[in-house]
């Protein structure tokens, strides 16, 4: 299965008329184009709802943000939501967790076990359009987060999983693939382990936005494309391994 839980722009409307950022700034902290990376695999959650109203990969009382220090020190609220406006927001959250359960223990039924992509990126041009790209050696073209897995549990799937994403030829050149630099995995990835401790994996992989502009949101067709298959490649290598589970 796929997540792409940051991919979603949409705000409803009372939540939209009291937030101070515009479309803009909400996207340049979200996840765009992650939602068509996951389709690499048939099975899918994909939220249509933006991080600012609730984010998914938070624990519940976290989800909304509610002062700066929450969102990267931007300030989100015109005026703060009302009490009605966040439990709408967190029945959300909670529908999400229930179809996301009621999935995924399909999937266990079905096969045993069971491994989910839970897609994200991350900005490497903070500090404006024009400055220098983040350093590279503390920035790799993807992060896979592993910090909330039974990591010898899944150590053969794990590394074979790197490997084939690290051997794939993108562009000429070999993707730099790293564990555990950027982003360990956070709530969603927590959940799932903590609901499934024996027979799920989640790869909680995060991608550099070398597939667009940060800044504008235009898109590189050509480099999403590359992540596409470079993430395929990847598929026989984790079918074999869930076998040997």
């Amino acid at each position: 299965m796929a997540t792409a839980l940051h991919s979603g722009h949409y705000i409803r409307t009372e939540i939209a008329q009291i937030m101070a950022l515009d479309e803009a700034i909400r996207l340049r902290e979200e996840d765009p184009y992650t939602d068509e990376i996951a389709e690499v695999v048939g099975n899918r959650i994909i939220p249509l709802r933006s991080r600012f109203e609730v984010d998914l990969n938070r624990p519940r009382e976290k989800s909304i943000y509610l002062s700066p220090e929450d969102a990267w020190g931007l300030d989100v609220w015109q005026q703060p939501p009302s009490k009605n406006m966040i439990e709408q927001s967190l029945k959300e959250y909670d529908k999400f967790y229930l179809e996301a359960f009621q999935q995924l223990k399909q999937l266990e039924k079905l096969y045993g076990h069971f491994v989910v992509f839970d897609l994200h990126s991350y900005n490497h041009y903070r500090e404006g359009p024009k400055s220098p790209a983040a350093d590279p050696d503390n920035n790799p073209d993807v992060n896979i987060g592993t910090g909330t897995m039974n990591r010898k549990k899944w150590a053969p799937l794990v590394e074979r999983f790197i490997t084939d994403l690290s051997a794939y030829n993108y562009k000429g050149r070999h993707l730099d693939v790293r564990e555990n630099i950027k982003f360990l995995g956070r709530q969603f990835a927590t959940w799932v382990h903590t609901n499934f401790p024996e027979t799920g994996c989640v790869l909680s992989i995060e991608f550099k936005k070398i597939f667009m502009d940060e800044w504008t949101g235009a898109l590189n067709t050509y480099n999403l494309l590359g992540l596409y298959y470079a993430l395929k490649s990847t598929l026989p290598g984790i079918a074999e391994g869930l076998k040997r589970m």
